[in-house]
């Protein structure tokens, strides 16, 4: 069951894996905020506004604030979260590789997971219809593109944060990428 009693208790902003300090502005920490319209346990996505919301009951929910993908790149509609991974290994897409070869050809065998993996410390893989829609909800190595549309494509979160959401959402979670 969701409960509100993690609220007070969430781990920093700033997390090991992070090189350099940064300081997540108040909007985007973890809040409590009023929320409707979805079932409890649905994950809801607000890119233009660079908000994450976990439903939960009585008309709340669970904002964090996130990355998202550059114009063009982003995932819209509805997965259902299929897999949960703790440090997950990546590897970046063919078309990644193919738009960017210079920055990504060298990691076309994977970069296995850790404090320096591009996925942070946790991934949840957003699947459509049984497949991989190859799109994550995942931790970053870089906490200053919290509120910013510069990814690839992913959701980006906080390390601390992802940890957080990971804990409270199941497999077979809905998301909806407004």
């Amino acid at each position: 069951m969701l409960g509100f009693a993690a609220f007070a208790v969430m781990p920093s902003s700033r997390v090991l894996a992070h090189t350099q300090p940064f300081k997540l502005s108040p909007k985007f920490e973890p809040q409590s905020v009023a929320f409707s319209g979805y079932a409890p346990g649905t994950v809801i996505v607000d890119p233009r506004n660079h908000f994450l919301y976990l439903q939960l009951s009585g008309g709340m929910a669970r904002r964090y604030g996130v990355g998202v993908g550059k114009a063009g790149l982003a995932f819209k509609g509805t997965a259902n979260i299929a897999r949960k991974a703790k440090w997950p290994s990546w590897t970046p897409t063919k078309n990644m590789i193919r738009r960017q070869p210079g920055k990504y050809a060298k990691y076309a065998k994977g970069v296995p997971g850790g404090p320096g993996n591009p996925l942070g410390s946790r991934a949840l893989y957003l699947y459509r219809n049984g497949r991989d829609t190859y799109y994550r909800i995942h931790g970053t190595t870089q906490p200053s593109s919290i509120g910013r549309s510069v990814s690839n494509g992913c959701i980006r979160m906080i390390n601390g944060h992802v940890e957080d959401l990971y804990e409270r959402v199941p497999v077979g979670a809905r998301v909806v990428v407004l």
